[in-house]
């Protein structure tokens, strides 16, 4: 259970704006016999559209802050991430997936107040997609 819990962690954290990947885990755990390929795929997807949400709250809440110094994000590259937003409007949800792209749409969708159950369920099928994706690769592969 231990390593459920494991995959959830690294997925979440990796899902918001810290600079971690958990595919590598994914993988890894996915070769232990022991553990279920579906529940490992449950639990990194749950974690990663949470971490999803992480970063849709702080774009709702934090941005009252972005004209103060210490504030991550230039005003000019939150209107440019806004900007894509708005021409493909919440569909681009299904991509917070994408390294360092999907952390700004998700922060966007919350600077934009995006309706979380749009947000949820859409974040959701492009986590869950990927990660099915990835566990199905590695498996053609090592059955080839």
């Amino acid at each position: 259970m231990l390593n459920y819990l494991f995959i959830f962690l690294v997925s979440f954290l990796s899902a918001t704006i810290l600079p971690l990947g958990s595919e590598g885990l994914l993988l890894y755990y996915a070769n232990d016999a022991t553990l279920s390929v579906f529940h490992l795929w449950i639990w990194a997807s749950l974690g990663n559209t949470l971490g999803g949400l992480t970063n849709w709250f702080l774009g709702l809440y934090l941005v009252r802050f972005e004209h103060k110094k210490w504030f991550p994000m230039k005003a000019s590259t939150r209107q440019k991430a806004e900007l894509f937003f708005n021409k493909y409007g919440i569909w681009s949800l299904l991509f917070t997936w994408l390294p360092v792209v999907g952390d700004g749409i998700a922060l966007v969708s919350g600077v934009l107040r995006t309706p979380i159950w749009y947000f949820l369920p859409l974040v959701l099928i492009g986590k869950a997609a990927r990660y099915a994706l990835i566990l199905w690769g590695q498996h053609l592969l090592l059955t080839l």
